[in-house]
């Protein structure tokens, strides 16, 4: 049994969710948002909650039954209150400009990184040395976070870098004499 699958998700203030097929789209404050189900699931609407139901007992099933409920639970999030990814910048000269849908990057390259935001996913840089990514899709937020990120990870001698909010990076000490 699944302990994930055997919770309905319930459907806060705001949001409204319609299935055909297994097929199912919620619509909130932030836009709309739609997943298909695989076969082994049954979806269904009571009242204020989707329920998801295994449709047999074997392992593929099982497995579909969280999953499934799990990424309902993810566009029920999004739509209403949305998704957010905080990064900051650590080095001397390194900073951020949002300017349209364009994030001007200055990491420590010759040249500034004009890095292109996907459509659905917003980039704001309150601070100079502060990026935050935020989103519908759960998805779409961490990949743009991610690709952001590769553009100067964070080097364990210095701490140098671009790092997640909160994010611990193993220091290595220097060379000795």
């Amino acid at each position: 049994m699944s302990r994930i699958g055997k919770k309905p998700v319930t459907l806060v203030k705001g949001a409204s969710a319609s299935i055909s097929g297994q097929t199912i789209e919620v619509k909130g404050p932030k836009g709309t948002r739609s997943f298909t189900a695989g076969d082994d699931v049954t979806l269904t609407i009571e009242g204020d909650a989707i329920k998801v139901t295994p449709r047999g007992l074997s392992k593929r099933a099982r497995s579909q039954w969280g999953m499934s409920r799990s990424m309902i639970q993810n566009l029920v999030t999004g739509v209403t209150t949305g998704f957010k990814k905080e990064m900051e910048i650590q080095g001397v000269g390194y900073r951020a400009a949002a300017q349209g849908n364009v994030l001007k990057l200055s990491v420590g390259y010759s040249h500034e990184v004009n890095f292109e935001v996907p459509k659905g996913v917003t980039v704001a840089t309150p601070k100079p040395t502060e990026i935050v990514v935020e989103g519908i899709d759960q998805q779409e937020v961490g990949q743009v976070a991610a690709n952001i990120r590769e553009w100067k990870r964070p080097e364990p001698y210095k701490g140098k870098g671009i790092r997640y909010k909160g994010e611990f990076i193993f220091r290595k000490e220097g060379k000795k004499k």
